[in-house]
Formats: C-alpha cells, sequence, structure tokens
C-alpha cells in the first residue's frame, strides 16, 4: 500500500455507526455536547479543526507557568524590571476566561451578561462591592473601549495572573521605576508576545511535549469516524508549520502510545486531513484577503507558480500539501465547501467563533477545556446548589410578603391621617410593624445564608471568581458568548466520537421569562 499522502484510503471495514452512538443520557456529563443552536452533522460536508486548545489539550498549569516565567525574565531582560520579580510566585487559580483588565486602574473583573463587574480585584487584593459600584455602576462600562481588556481564550490566561502579581508587587514593595498601571499592561502584552515568537516558549514545549500537552487515546478513532461518514475534514492553525508538524505527530503518529485506531488508514497525521493550512493568523483570516503560499516539507514557500504571485497556483487544493495563510473567501472557493456545510471546531471565542459566524455561515463548535471541571465541580455541589435554589425561592417569598405589609401599614397611616378610629388603627399598626420587623429578621438571616451557601459554591469552582458561566445571578458574559456564538460547545473534540456523525444536536426551546 502506498503510503503517500495524495493517495489517503478510508478504511475498508467502516465501523458500524450506528452501534458506536450512545444515547445521550447514557454519555457521562462531562463527555456530552451541550447544544445552543439546532445543528445537523448529516447536512456538514467539512469539518474543520484549530489545533492549540482544541485538538491539542494543553496542561494549563504547566502552560501558563512556563508562560509566566519566559515573560517575566523578559520583563527584567527588556524593560528593566526589578531581578525580584523572577521568583513571584505563580498561582494557576488567579484567572479564568471571560475576565476583563482595567488598564487605567490595575483592576481586574468578571462581568456578567450586561457587562457589569460583578467581583473584582486590585492586583491580589478583593475591591469591595461599594467600591466596585463607584468604579463601574455610576455610568455605562463600555467594555469595548481600549480602556478594557479581555481574557477570552487560554492562551491569555498568564497576562492576567502576570498583571495580578506585578500590580501587587509594585504597590506593595514601592520599588523604583513602578510604571502606571496602562504601561505595565502594555510591558506584558509586549514580553509574552515576544516569547512567543522567539521560541521561549514553544522550544521548551517542543522539547518536552509529554509534560505539556494531553494525549488523547480517542481523537484518531474520532477523526476517522467522521472521515468515514463520508465528511472532509481540514485543519486551520495559527501556529507555524515546524511546530504543527511536531505537535499534530506527537497526538497522531507516536508508535509508542500502544495500538492506534485505523493505523493502515493513516500512515501520518496529515492522512487525516483533505487540507492543512498554517500561520492562518486568524482572526485576519476571516476580515482580511491574504493570499495562500504553498510550503514544502520544510515549511518553506514553493517556488511562485503560474505567475500567480503568492506561491500557491489557483485551482482546488490539494490533498497533502500544505498552505499558509490566506483567507475565507479564497478557502472556500478552492475547498469547494461553504456556509452551513461547514463546521468549524476552535476554542477561541473571537478569534474562531465569533469572526468565523461574523464572516460567513459556518457552523461553530466550541471547546471548552475547563468545562470538564466545571461540570464534575457542579455535580459535586448539588446538595449546596439545591440548598441555594430554596434559599433563592424563600428571599422572593420573603420580600413579596414584606412588601404586602409595608404596603398594608402604608393603607392604615392613610385612613389614620383621613380621620378613622383611631383605637383599632394603632391596634392594627402595631401588629404589622411587628410582622414586618420580624420578616425583615428573616430576609437578613436568610440572605447571610444565601451569601453563605454562594460563597461556598463559588469556592468549589475557583476561590477567587467563581464559575465561569456565572457572576452571581446572572450568566457571565463569557457564557454569553458562549451562548451566542457557539452552535453546540464541548470539553474536548474526542466527545464527538459518542455521537453518530449524522447527529441532529437539538438546543432547548428557548423562553422568554413570562413564558417559563
Amino acid at each position: 500500500m502506498t503510503t503517500a499522502p495524495e493517495a489517503i484510503a478510508r478504511s475498508p471495514e467502516p465501523p458500524d455507526l450506528a452501534a458506536t452512538a450512545l444515547r445521550s443520557t447514557d454519555i457521562p456529563r462531562a463527555n456530552r455536547i451541550y447544544v445552543n443552536r439546532n445543528l445537523r452533522l448529516d447536512q456538514i460536508e467539512m469539518v474543520g479543526f484549530d489545533m492549540d486548545y482544541t485538538l491539542a489539550l494543553y496542561n494549563q498549569a504547566q502552560i501558563e507557568e512556563l508562560s509566566m516565567r519566559a515573560t517575566l525574565h523578559k520583563l527584567v531582560a527588556a524593560k528593566g524590571y526589578p531581578e525580584e520579580i523572577r521568583g513571584l510566585a505563580y498561582d494557576p487559580m488567579l484567572a479564568v476566561r471571560g475576565l476583563v483588565v482595567d488598564r487605567l486602574n490595575g483592576n481586574i473583573f468578571k462581568p456578567d451578561r450586561y457587562g457589569y463587574p460583578g467581583r473584582a480585584r486590585h492586583g491580589l487584593k478583593p475591591i469591595e462591592r461599594a467600591q466596585i459600584g463607584e468604579l463601574y455602576q455610576r455610568e455605562r462600562t463600555r467594555l469595548s473601549n481600549r480602556r478594557y481588556a479581555w481574557i477570552d481564550s487560554l492562551f491569555a490566561l498568564p497576562e492576567a495572573v502576570l498583571y495580578a502579581v506585578l500590580v501587587d508587587y509594585f504597590d506593595r514593595t514601592g520599588a523604583s521605576g513602578k510604571p502606571d498601571y496602562s504601561t505595565m499592561w502594555e510591558h506584558i502584552r509586549e514580553c509574552i508576545d515576544l516569547a512567543h515568537r522567539d521560541g521561549s516558549i514553544k522550544a521548551v514545549v517542543g522539547a518536552q511535549l509529554p509534560g505539556y500537552i494531553e494525549r488523547d487515546p480517542h481523537l484518531a478513532e474520532t477523526l476517522h469516524k467522521f472521515r468515514s461518514s463520508g465528511k472532509r475534514l481540514f485543519l486551520l492553525t495559527n501556529s507555524a508549520w515546524d511546530y504543527t508538524s511536531q505537535v499534530m505527530s506527537y497526538l497522531l503518529d507516536d508508535p509508542d502510545r500502544g495500538a492506534r485506531a485505523y493505523p493502515a488508514s493513516y500512515p501520518s497525521w496529515r492522512h487525516y486531513f483533505d487540507v492543512i493550512v498554517v500561520s492562518a493568523g486568524k482572526p485576519e483570516f476571516f476580515t482580511e484577503e491574504r493570499p495562500f503560499v504553498e510550503l514544502d516539507g520544510e515549511g518553506q514557500p514553493l517556488a511562485k507558480a503560474n505567475g500567480s504571485g503568492n506561491g500557491s497556483p489557483a485551482g482546488p487544493f490539494q490533498r497533502g500539501r500544505v498552505y499558509a495563510g490566506g483567507n475565507i473567501k479564497e478557502f472556500q472557493e478552492r475547498a469547494r465547501a461553504s456556509g452551513d456545510r461547514v463546521l468549524f471546531v476552535g476554542d477561541h471565542i473571537y478569534g474562531d467563533m465569533l469572526r468565523s459566524r461574523k464572516s460567513s455561515n459556518w457552523r461553530t463548535a466550541m471547546i471548552l477545556q475547563e468545562l470538564e471541571h466545571e461540570i464534575t465541580t457542579h455535580d459535586r455541589m448539588r446538595q449546596e446548589l439545591s440548598r441555594l435554589d430554596r434559599l433563592d425561592a424563600e428571599l422572593v417569598h420573603l420580600d413579596s410578603e414584606l412588601n404586602e405589609r409595608q404596603a398594608a401599614l402604608r393603607a392604615l397611616q392613610k385612613m389614620s391621617a383621613e380621620g378613622a378610629d383611631l383605637e383599632p388603627l394603632t391596634a392594627a399598626k402595631r401588629a404589622v410593624k411587628d410582622a414586618i420587623e420580624k420578616l425583615r429578621r428573616e430576609l437578613r438571616e436568610t440572605a447571610s445564608q444565601h451569601r453563605l451557601v454562594e460563597g461556598q459554591i463559588d469556592d468549589g469552582f475557583n476561590p477567587y471568581w467563581g464559575p465561569i458561566f456565572r457572576e452571581g445571578y446572572e450568566v457571565s458574559k463569557f457564557g454569553e458568548q458562549v451562548e451566542a456564538y457557539a452552535c453546540v460547545y464541548t470539553s474536548r473534540v474526542s466527545n464527538f466520537r459518542f455521537y453518530s456523525p449524522m447527529q441532529y444536536f437539538r438546543g432547548a426551546r428557548d423562553r422568554m421569562p413570562h413564558e417559563r
């Protein structure tokens, strides 16, 4: 059998797809696919994947600390920061997706779906609720303002951790040469970008892949299952060819990981994909019209062909070849797949989900690596969550009762002012006032219990920020974005193996509050 990528063969004996699909109730909750918008896989002709944090899941604590140490080194070497910052402690819980950095004040906060901060920190110190109101609720907080920076990807978490510890360090020590908070953020962004561009981070990851990247034993099986149903696959990653090849080979080629799914049909990772695009430059891939450049086996541009001037001849993409750059318009023309016949699987709410949805009719599936932790924590704390629901209902009941008693008291006071018989009115008012005081005590006690239980639940998810998809009574801004831009979401690509590649993912009927 030939092993050339151009001669890829389907598995001679495809698996029984009906037999491999489970009822959704049989699938562990942490491995299910959750639906925001109906999605029919039988109508999908082409499935695309991002690589980092999508096909390749990182050991988040390890990669974050590596990024932080590399950036601290560059802040000292390139920006003249004090040597002491090299020893700053790293706490992986200090940042979650969905946070916003206030570069003006040195604060980090977590907004709800309406953009209002529910909790905030200045450096490592929590900001009191009253001060949060003074800072952000006197006037509308416009999160699109350049003053604010979004932490909307796992890739960006080290930036928030660094900002918090550096703000704390300079405020606490009063070290000389302290930059203002906005400049400090710019320095962090510049140095972390430099650490990625010069290979400081990826060189370490590449040399120690097992320590930084999780090898999912079901990934090959999942990709094969899509292909066996007749769907074409493509890879669309911002990573350069050398790193992409190294990581993808580790995920799908390494012979030391034991039995592989359908090895005869996939001699190398490149055989899984009909189109491979590296250095895509998302989100610009979806918004600009940069040309595709065809690369050789070393990742170097091929000689310009057919006078096209871009190193990639016109016409359909060729299997087994590697392309760099490009744009969505040309991609759809050359891949001969467009609109809602394409499903793109990625992890970045802006670069993958929002931009692809706004620039095309591509359907979207979002990989949320932290979803497994969120679900297992939610299931572990079911008792506390049920109690919180009961306390919510009790607060609503007490508020209603209090409003009724206060209305009754106002009516009695009005009658008294109009000259009605004072003796029975006085007794009635006293009884109503006693009832009001009793309700107020119960309301305070219930609210105190509510805060206690809510704090216990938040600590179970994250001691600084609580669950990533909620902020207080509301869905968090990040949760709202996932709802808006991801048709479906799940914790890892291999969860698709539990479903038929012809699955009809049906979302729950949406309802307004008055319909519930």
